[in-house]
Parts: structure tokens; sequence; C-alpha cells
């Protein structure tokens, strides 16, 4: 089959005109924070819900409700806690006693995004719960099931979790995410920029304009789908995901440090950020960078580590960039 990339750039630079627009917006309210930006807009092209971590404070809650703002989306901020009960998510039966019937009332994760703040402060059965909606986007009430909006994406925040109330995110759960994206403090330019800025609470609720539409943005991923991938970009894709399961064949000494590579799911993952992430470039076909662009917050979560490399004080991200490293680039 034939792919016409250049028709597919066209249409590409007329509707990737407005991801510009959506990080201006997003500026008039955060500071810094670029990579967390960007990262929220690959989500959205990329219909796969983001995990955040960082300490309390650095504007992972604002911009992810200026996101919703700007996209005209239904929007519910969740505060996960270890009292939350799953029918504070989904809903519940309430019982008529006049009829005698009961009637379904729905919760909040019936919106097109979900800010679950503070996510690995709630019990099992509530993530449980959480689960069925991020991977079957669906929610089971009593024996009903229903179907959650075509627009749907959990935004999750998470202290790190030394801290004292948090609990580690089943694996399962965790592989859910599309991203799971690192927060870092700002730098001594932008927190004096934050000081001049936000001195006052104007600048937290400063009015944004809305860019796009729930509906628009269907549309757009149908276009993200189609960018170029040359079969070269797979098989580099495929390599990357094989070398976190078997580094030997790669000539990578990882044997003893990684404990579980990355799942299958974390292949089709990189496929469609790397395009997503293309898009953002206005460009209509991937490249080996769209793929390391996206790939240390893909495989972060999913790259489990073996004790041996703790004691060696090795991180995930000093792997993953090993990896990257070690694996031909076509």
């Amino acid at each position: 089959m034939t792919v016409d990339v250049k028709q597919i750039g066209t249409r590409v630079e007329a509707e990737s005109a407005f991801v510009g627009k959506l990080f201006s917006q997003i500026r008039h309210r955060v500071v810094g924070q670029d990579h967390l930006v960007r990262a929220l807009a690959t989500g959205l092209l990329s219909n796969g819900h983001i995990l955040l971590e960082g300490v309390p404070g650095l504007a992972k809650t604002l911009s992810v409700s200026t996101l919703a703002d700007t996209i005209q989306a239904d929007f519910q901020r969740l505060q996960f806690t270890p009292d939350l009960l799953p029918a504070d998510l989904i809903g519940t039966l309430i019982y008529n006693p006049t009829s005698g019937e009961f009637t379904t009332r729905k919760g909040p994760i019936f919106a097109n995004i979900i800010l679950a703040d503070e996510i690995n402060r709630a019990p099992a059965k509530v993530q449980s719960a959480l689960l069925e909606a991020m991977q079957e986007r669906q929610v089971t009430i009593g024996d009903q099931t229903y179907p959650l909006p075509d627009l749907f994406l959990v935004l999750a925040t998470q202290n790190p979790i030394e801290q004292e109330g948090t609990y580690p995110l089943p694996e399962a759960q965790v592989d859910r995410f599309l991203f799971k994206v690192r927060i870092d403090y700002p730098t001594k330019e932008e927190e004096r920029e934050i000081l001049d800025l936000m001195a006052g609470a104007a600048r937290a609720t400063a009015p944004v304009e809305a860019i796009i539409s729930p509906d628009e943005i269907l549309r757009v991923r149908r276009t993200v789908d189609e960018i170029y991938m040359d079969d070269k970009i797979k098989e580099y894709i495929v390599e990357v995901i094989q070398a976190t399961r078997r580094p030997k064949e790669f000539g990578l000494d990882l044997e003893n440090i990684i404990d579980y590579g990355a799942s299958p799911r974390a292949t089709l993952a990189l496929a469609t950020a790397s395009r997503a992430n293309a898009f953002i470039e206005q460009r209509p076909y991937v490249t080996p960078q769209d793929v390391k662009s996206v790939a240390m917050d893909i495989l972060r979560h999913r790259v489990i580590l073996t004790y041996e490399a703790e004691a060696e004080e090795l991180t995930s991200e000093d792997v993953i960039q090993k990896v990257l490293d070690g694996v031909r680039v076509p």
C-alpha cells in the first residue's frame, strides 16, 4: 500500500496549528514545567493516561485543570484518601422506598478529564475500580455496565513513595499509564518568575481561552494515527523493548540489573506516542528522535530493577538510557 506522506503532511500542518496556542494558554497560568505541559499534550493526542510524580507544590494540579479549560472538557478533580470508597468514584445504586426500585447515581468518573490527586493514598478497592475505567473505558455499577465518554483521560498525581501514608500502586495498574512523568523543582530563573508573577492569586485564576473541543480532539487523533511510520522505525521500537527483556543479545551488561522488562503494551505506547510527538513537531512521519523523546516517560515505570540495581543506586532512568544508547538507531 502506497502512503501519500505529502497529503498527510498537509493535514498535519493544518490540524496541528492549535498545539502552539494550547501551550501558550497553559503558560498563562503555569510558569516553566515545559516537559510536563508537552507530556500532557502528547497524552491527549495519544489517548493515554498519565501518572505525574513529584513533591507537592510543583503545579501538577494547576497544569491539569488548565489543560481541561483549554479544551472545553468536563473536568473532575478527585482527592484520593485512605477512606475513599469505590462508590465515591464510579457512583452507586440508590434505593427509592416509595417505588421500591433502585436508581443509578453516576459518580464523578463520568467526565472527560479526571484528576486523580495523590492516587497512591487510596485503598486497593478504589484502585481496582479505577483500573476498569482506565483499561476498559467503562464502569460497572451493580449488574449494569456503563460506557465512559469517548474522550476520557485519567491524569493522576502521586507523591514519592518515600513519603508517609503513600503506597506503591499495583504493577498492573501502573502499566495502564502511557507515561510516568517525574516533575522536578523549577530553575532559579523560573522560581524568580513565579515569585514576581504569582505573589497574588491572580495568575492561578487567570482566564484561559478554549482552544479546541473534545469532538475536534477525537478528529485530530485520527490524523495522528495516520502519521507515517517506516518499517525501520517499527523495528527500532521492537528492538528497544526487546533490549529491556534480553539485554545480553544487544551487548548490554544488564542481566543482573533488570528484573522485568517492558510489556507489549509499552511497544504499542512507544508507537502511538512517537506519532503524537511527530504531530506536535508538525511532521507527517516518525523519526528515531521521536521514539527517544518519549521513551523515558513510557519505560521508567515498566522496567523493574533488581535489588542488586538498588544496591548499586541505579535508577530505571539510568538503565533506560543505557538501553537507548546500546540499541542501533536506523
